[in-house]
C-alpha cells in the first residue's frame, strides 16, 4: 500500500499501491478512467448513444458540452474488444464471420474490417484499401487481441463475401483456417438484378436455390447444385442468372466446405444484423470528420457499447434475464449496471495483458 489521495475531479478518496517500484492507483467500478465522471452520472447518455442519439442532444438534455460526451464515448475505444467482451478464454468462437464495411474519412474511402463471432463485434479496424496487405494489417488486431488472452487461439473457420483480399488476409493470419464462402451472397446477387426483370421465373430460381442449401450432406449438396444449373439450361433462364449459378456450381468447394465443420457459419446473418446498425451509426454521423486513429477509437467504442449496453425488455426476457451480447455469451455478468459491467472487463483484460502504464 503506498498512500490516499483524494479526486479534485470528484471529491473522491482514492488509493494508490506500489508494485516493483512502481505506482498504481485503484479506480472503483464506478468511477470512470481518469476520474472523468461517475458512472451513474453518465451511464444513461452513454446508453442512448446506442441508438445513436447526437452529442449535442446529450449536452443539452444532461448538461457539459457535446465534446465532453464525445470524448467520453471515444476513450472507451482504448480498451480489447476481445479482452473486454470473452471473459473465459475458452469461449472464444471457433466459427467466425468476417466482412468490410465501406466508409469514408474527410471524405477518403476507407473500410472498417469487421469480424463477429457469438453474437458480438470482437474486431472492428480501419483498412485504407481493400487490398490483401490492408486487410491482414487490420483483421490481425483481432488476432493479436485474441491470442493475448489464449496464445494457441486458432479458429476453425470463417465465413466471408468471397472477395479474394478477404480470403487471403484471413489465411495469412491463419493458415489453417477453412473460409467457407457466403450462400447468402448467391441469393443476393441474383436477386438484385433479376427479382423485377424476370419476375416470372424467378420465384422458382430461388426456390430451387435454397433447397439447395437445406441439402442435408455434402455430397447431396453438390447434387442439388448440379441439378439447379442442368434445370436452368432446360428452362432457357436468362443469361445472367445462368452465369451467376454456374459460377456458383465451378466454386462450390468453398460453400461445401462448411458441410465438415458442424456449427459452421454458412451465411453472414451474425454479422449483417451487426453491419445493419454500424451503417446506421456511421450514416447518422455522416462518416469519420478527423484522423485515422480517431477514427479507430470511435467505432472501437461504438463495438464495446453495442456488446454491452442492455438489449429491448422483450430481448432480455428471451434470454433468461441476460442484458446484452457480451452477458449472453459468458453467460455472466460483474455488476447488474451495464457500463460498470463493461469497466470491470476491461480492467481484467488489463490483467491478462501488458500492464498499463501507471497514472
Amino acid at each position: 500500500m503506498k498512500d490516499i489521495r483524494e479526486s479534485k475531479k470528484l471529491s473522491i478518496v482514492i488509493r494508490r499501491i506500489s508494485i516493483s517500484g512502481i505506482s498504481y492507483t485503484i479506480r472503483p467500478s464506478f468511477v470512470m478512467p481518469y476520474m472523468t465522471g461517475l458512472v451513474k452520472d453518465v451511464e444513461k447518455p452513454l446508453f442512448l448513444r446506442k441508438s445513436e442519439v447526437p452529442f449535442w442532444m446529450l449536452s443539452y438534455a444532461f448538461g457539459r458540452n457535446a465534446m465532453y460526451w464525445y470524448r467520453l464515448e471515444t476513450a472507451l475505444g482504448r480498451n480489447s474488444l476481445v479482452g473486454t467482451t470473452v471473459r473465459n478464454p475458452c469461449d472464444l468462437p471457433e466459427h467466425l464471420v468476417a466482412d468490410e464495411k465501406h466508409t469514408k474519412i474527410l471524405g477518403d474511402k476507407v473500410y472498417v474490417a469487421t469480424t463477429v463471432g457469438n453474437g458480438c463485434v470482437l474486431g472492428a479496424s480501419i483498412a485504407t484499401d481493400a487490398g490483401e496487405k490492408s486487410l491482414v494489417k487490420a483483421y490481425s488486431v483481432f488476432k493479436d487481441e485474441a491470442q493475448r488472452i489464449k496464445p494457441d487461439y486458432n479458429p476453425k473457420t470463417v465465413n466471408t463475401d468471397g472477395w479474394l483480399a478477404t480470403k487471403n488476409a484471413w489465411k495469412v493470419l491463419f493458415p489453417y483456417i477453412a473460409v467457407i464462402g457466403c450462400f447468402l451472397h448467391v441469393y443476393i446477387k441474383i436477386r438484385d438484378r433479376s427479382k423485377k426483370k424476370f419476375k416470372d421465373i424467378y420465384d422458382q430460381v430461388i426456390t430451387k436455390l435454397w433447397d439447395c442449401y437445406q441439402a442435408e450432406s455434402k455430397a447431396s449438396f453438390s447434387q442439388r447444385v448440379r441439378r439447379l444449373c442442368e434445370w436452368t439450361k432446360k428452362a432457357s433462364i436468362s443469361s445472367y442468372i445462368m452465369d451467376k449459378l454456374e459460377r456458383f456450381r465451378n466454386n462450390i468447394s468453398s460453400f461445401s466446405i462448411a458441410y465438415d465443420f458442424p456449427g459452421a457459419h454458412r451465411t453472414s446473418n451474425m454479422l449483417d444484423r451487426l453491419m445493419q446498425r454500424m451503417n446506421r451509426h456511421l450514416f447518422s454521423t455522416q462518416y469519420f470528420h478527423g484522423s485515422l486513429s480517431s477514427a479507430e477509437l470511435s467505432i472501437r467504442a461504438w463495438a464495446l457499447l453495442l456488446n454491452f449496453a442492455p438489449s429491448n425488455p422483450t430481448t432480455i426476457k428471451k434470454h433468461n434475464g441476460f442484458q446484452s451480447p457480451a452477458e449472453r455469451l459468458n453467460q455472466f455478468r460483474y455488476h447488474d449496471n451495464w457500463l460498470q459491467n463493461l469497466l470491470i472487463s476491461a480492467s481484467l483484460e488489463r490483467f491478462r495483458g501488458p500492464p498499463p502504464n501507471p497514472l
